[in-house]
């Protein structure tokens, strides 16, 4: 995934692709990537589909959570967080990991090969985190980040025809919900005003 060093923290947003539409390439799932993403490898052995089109869907998820896994590494070791606002970040990386590695075992169960994490320098650079200049600015960059992922997950899930696969993005969306919410809070933001407010 290439990006603009010099792209600013919300325009970078604004540039990952996909974000609101990762999984709506060309389809949804098939019934053998959901049932192996919800952890129902029986369930799999039992249907056949072609699933190159699933392996792509899947990598693009994949780069969003190393996308998030590497954030809140740059925000933890940036120094900047202080001690309860640090142990809630590596929470929600932990989060992430745990969203990574159902992703990658997925994707290798397909037959597929999930995509690579860069390194931390490239996400550094890919994130601008040399303007993070505070706990406040590491908090925001966050934010949006659980934001645009919660919106990902969240409009894929109409055009989902698999009702267990709509039961994955759905925790997966959250997840990313509560962190948002979290860190909203913790930036001194008021939450969303209106109801139905994610995923619009």
């Amino acid at each position: 995934m290439s990006r603009t060093t010099t792209a600013s923290a919300s325009s970078l947003i604004t540039a990952t692709p996909s974000r609101r539409s990762f999984m709506g390439t060309g389809g949804a799932l098939s019934t053998v990537a959901v049932a192996l993403l919800a952890g129902k490898d029986v369930l799999a052995a039992g249907h056949k589909a072609d699933t190159s089109q699933d392996v792509s869907i899947l990598n693009v998820a994949l780069t969003l959570e190393h996308e998030a896994i590497n954030a809140y590494q740059l925000g933890a070791g940036s120094g900047l967080l202080q001690k309860p606002v640090l142990d809630i970040a590596l929470q929600f990386q932990g989060h992430h990991k745990t969203h990574r590695d159902a992703l990658i075992a997925t994707i290798q169960k397909l037959g597929g090969k999930p995509v690579a994490e860069m390194t931390l320098v490239d996400y550094a650079k890919a994130l601008n985190a040399g303007s993070l200049k505070s706990q406040g600015d590491v908090l925001d960059l966050a934010a949006r980040l659980e934001l645009g992922a919660t919106n990902a997950y969240l409009s894929v899930i109409p055009a989902l025809g698999d009702r267990e696969l709509a039961k994955v993005a759905a925790r997966l969306a959250a997840d990313e919900t509560m962190h948002f919410t979290v860190l909203t809070n913790a930036l001194g933001r008021p939450l969303p005003a209106g109801a139905l407010s994610f995923g619009a």
